[in-house]
């Protein structure tokens, strides 16, 4: 796979933050939504997926994840230079933990970013932490990277305790997204560092006037997204509603915010042929997933985007792009929480 690849840094770093070296989802419990790049969408209902559906978007997270191992990287590489200097960084930290890892994707990068580290993938799909295992062997990482498989949010401190936790849009998917930021906190040691990817800027990749149905499509598929985000958010356990101002969210489970790193994922047109089959599947998920919150002429488009034969369809157009970005908050514990 050889598209251009841009990533940067636009920094909020609070007070003593450490140096921003010059330079990167997993997949969340069990929970298939990416970090706001289309990962297949989650079931209406509370029964477990097909399993070819399942397959599916099992691989789709992996394509997704290598889609964005440069932003992980680079991402890994900034969390380094929060700890300090190179050297400094390196000895304090001797565990990693990496929640909602998915095919492993950000516990390799962690682990060459901290090369003393012993790095714990948690998720709850069974076969993607396969996949993070063979994924380590290949790369020489078997004895440094292992996994464990966990659903809830109570399960994560039983990994502590830890130096470094990282988590991508694991807490958007569960009801009290509060309460899931003092179970993470609640595993570092002293001096240990949160980092939580959540949100960002949805992805990108047509242009407004595509030159069939109405133009400005992929606003409304991105409205009726977080339309259907919200309905999902009221019907999880113990739904709570909260600001989602995530260095206040840091704050209050007793972390002191270190800074926050928005990333660019960029693939130019003309893509390549991952990428374009990344898009085509996410593309199908939201038809099947949206629903009746499309009208018709919006579906008829879509499917006309799916058409594997058409030269409108994704899998041929020269204008299709791919832009994302996710941002990274960062929190540290500076002294031990209170257990109630």
């Amino acid at each position: 796979m050889t598209p251009t690849q841009r990533t940067g840094g636009l920094d909020s770093e609070a007070p003593g933050a450490g140096p921003d070296p010059e330079p990167r989802a997993g997949d969340e419990l069990g929970i298939q939504a990416g970090p706001g790049a289309g990962q297949a969408p989650e079931p209406e209902t509370g029964l477990a997926p097909e399993p070819e559906a399942e397959l599916e978007a099992e691989l789709d997270a992996e394509l997704e994840a290598e889609l964005h191992a440069g932003f992980l990287a680079e991402a890994a590489h900034w969390l380094h230079g929060l700890f300090g200097p190179a050297d400094r960084a390196t000895a304090a930290v001797g565990r990693i933990l990496d929640v909602g890892s998915g095919p492993g994707m950000a516990s390799r990068a962690l682990a060459d970013a901290f090369p003393r580290a012993q790095v714990v993938a948690v998720d709850r799909s069974a076969a993607l932490l396969a996949r993070a295992e063979a994924r380590a062997a290949e790369h020489g990482l078997a004895d440094r990277i292992t996994t464990r498989r966990a659903e809830r949010p109570e399960e994560f401190a039983r990994s502590g305790p830890v130096d470094l936790i990282w988590t991508g849009n694991v807490c958007r998917h569960l009801g009290d997204q509060q309460a899931a930021v003092r179970s993470l906190a609640s595993a570092l040691r002293p001096g240990g560092l949160l980092a939580v990817a959540e949100r960002g800027l949805p992805p990108r990749f047509l242009p407004r006037d595509i030159g069939i149905g109405r133009p400005g499509l992929q606003a409304r598929l991105d409205a009726a997204v977080e339309e259907q985000v919200t309905a999902r958010r009221s019907r999880l356990p113990g739904a709570t509603s909260v600001v989602e101002d995530w260095p206040c969210l840091l704050a209050s489970a007793g972390l002191v915010p270190a800074g926050s790193r928005t990333f660019l994922i960029e693939f130019p047109a003309p893509l390549d042929v991952p990428v374009r089959r990344h898009l085509h599947t996410r593309l199908h998920g939201l038809l099947t997933d949206l629903g009746e919150r499309l009208d018709l002429v919006d579906r008829l488009t879509v499917e006309q985007l799916l058409d594997g034969d058409s030269c409108t369809g994704v899998l041929w157009r020269p204008d299709a792009f791919y832009l994302t970005a996710v941002t990274v908050h960062t929190a540290r514990l500076c002294r031990p929480l209170a257990t109630s």
